[in-house]
């Protein structure tokens, strides 16, 4: 009776999350929710919201490739990297002020970020050093 009162709906799935509701099954809603709400929590998970691998794994493949470094692998749409021009065979090499090694040492650096403020990310494009400031 309650997702009834608070949506107006019956018969379809009627999920809550915090203040917002969501009718019916729509999981990139539902994905953006639960990020929200994971990196306002404290101690909750941030998400840059791109695949990485460490860039010594990927250089013995490819020729070119840095040697240290978080490898970017992929970006997914909507996310904090889609948003700060990250795209896929970039290679991150620092993160809020921190050398990154591999992509364990980027997920540290990300850990250790304020929710909501912006942090300089350093990655190399095409033999480039480019700056970014991600949000996540």
């Amino acid at each position: 009776m309650e997702m009834i009162r608070l949506s107006g709906q019956q018969g379809v799935p009627v999920i809550a999350v915090d203040d917002q509701v969501v009718v019916g099954f729509n999981r990139p809603r539902l994905e953006q929710l639960l990020a929200q709400r994971a990196s306002a929590t404290p101690g909750g998970r941030k998400s840059l919201g791109a695949s990485v691998a460490d860039a010594a794994t990927i250089a013995l493949r490819r020729p070119g490739i840095p040697t240290s470094g978080a490898y970017v692998g992929g970006v997914r749409p909507g996310s904090p990297a889609e948003a700060a021009g990250l795209r896929a065979g970039d290679v991150i090499v620092a993160a809020n002020g921190t050398p990154i090694g591999n992509a364990a040492g980027l997920e540290a650096a990300l850990r250790n970020a304020p929710p909501g403020q912006a942090i300089p990310i350093s990655y190399q494009r095409d033999g480039t050093t480019r700056q970014v400031a991600v949000t996540l």
